[in-house]
């Protein structure tokens, strides 16, 4: 490597400022899984419980939409949150970090000006709100994170280049407006080679079909089109999940949803205008038109009844809690650096018209 390469590298650590925790590449906080027996054997229970997984977890609650994720400790609803961070080197390209409370629990903060920020804390309420399993991910005033670099994701990745050890750093950095990521609590079922699951691999999962279209709806409701399989997960919701065991009650969730509201990612003009049907007599899906050609998304005709369930369920909320739930995931601040009622009154007619062409389709063939 060129001197100038190396100096500038040593600009961005000098001006960053390194911290004296040890670190290490991981996974983000609160993933825990099953872990691990023989792989023939992971491959096998991930298989079984594939296939007998469900996609729902519970009945609809329209006051999810609109509400805070819960925090019994109340440390994520105060105008800062306080942590000291935890120097592992973050998978993506979002800026994010992990940093620890005083109560211990490590938390991801997500930070900067990233359309996957609002796009994620939107995307999961709606799901939570409609009745699936979501990550918890809160909007906070302020994150002041002590012994942080002001840039820690760059940072960390520089110093991995380097193997660099870390030096001293005693002050803090402070994030205006992050996102803080929970991630839903349920082991994880992974093999060697498979973390998560692929949308062509509904074909091989016993649950309704009914159940499987709905699911395939508010994926392209949302235009989730980074959607290879690690942004999906499996998870068992048995309580005493545990290595080797199979999985009585296996769930599939969408994760990772930054990538949604566009395909531009909170854009509002594309996302209007992105198709839901390829064939809108045949009720048939597509995401062949957004990024990566749809990644591991298949065309898929769905059934009469998931696209009335899903329309219906859709359309019920108000215009006063769509309004609220664009407010409180900051769409018109990201969007058009504003937070004029009109940016608002614009997302919600995006909505709406894209449930309009959702229950204006079909009737689907049987």
């Amino acid at each position: 490597m060129s001197h100038r390469a190396l100096g500038a590298c040593a600009g961005v650590l000098a001006v960053a400022g390194i911290w004296t925790l040890p670190f290490h590449n991981g996974r983000g906080p609160g993933e825990t899984r099953v872990s691990s027996p023989p792989p023939d054997v992971r491959a096998q229970l991930r298989d079984e419980a594939l296939g007998h997984a469900r996609t729902r977890l519970g009945a609809p609650d329209a006051g999810v939409l609109t509400a805070v994720p819960p925090d019994p400790s109340g440390t994520l609803s105060g105008q800062t949150v306080d942590c000291q961070f935890v120097p592992t080197v973050p998978d993506g390209t979002t800026s994010k970090f992990d940093c620890t409370l005083s109560s211990g629990e490590t938390i991801r903060v997500k930070y900067g000006h990233e359309p996957e920020i609002h796009a994620e804390v939107a995307a999961t309420r709606l799901l939570a709100a409609l009745g699936y399993a979501a990550d918890r991910m809160y909007l906070v005033p302020r994150v002041r994170c002590h012994g942080c670099p002001q840039n820690p994701f760059v940072t960390m990745h520089v110093l991995d280049v380097f193997h660099a050890p870390p030096a001293p750093a005693d002050d803090y950095a402070e994030f205006e407006w992050p996102a803080v990521e929970r991630k839903f609590d349920a082991a994880a079922i992974e093999d060697d080679d498979r973390k998560g699951w692929a949308w062509w691999e509904l074909k091989h999962v016993s649950a309704p079909k009914d159940d499987l279209d709905a699911l395939r709806l508010l994926a392209v409701f949302l235009a989730h089109w980074d959607n290879k399989a690690e942004n999906q997960r499996l998870v068992c919701m048995d309580a005493d999940a545990a290595d080797g065991r199979p999985c009585a009650d296996p769930l599939l969730m969408l994760n990772d949803l930054g990538s949604t509201f566009g395909p531009a990612k909170v854009n509002l003009s594309r996302w209007r205008e992105t198709p839901i049907w390829a064939d809108r007599a045949t009720c048939t899906l597509s995401m062949r038109w957004l990024p990566y050609g749809g990644s591991t998304f298949e065309d898929a005709r769905v059934s009469d009844a998931a696209r009335l369930r899903v329309g219906r369920e859709l359309a019920s909320f108000s215009d006063a809690e769509l309004r609220e739930w664009f407010s409180a995931a900051r769409f018109p601040q990201f969007y058009a650096a504003t937070d004029d009622d009109k940016d608002l009154d614009r997302w919600i007619d995006a909505y709406r018209g894209r449930v309009t062409r959702l229950l204006n389709a079909g009737p689907c063939p049987s």
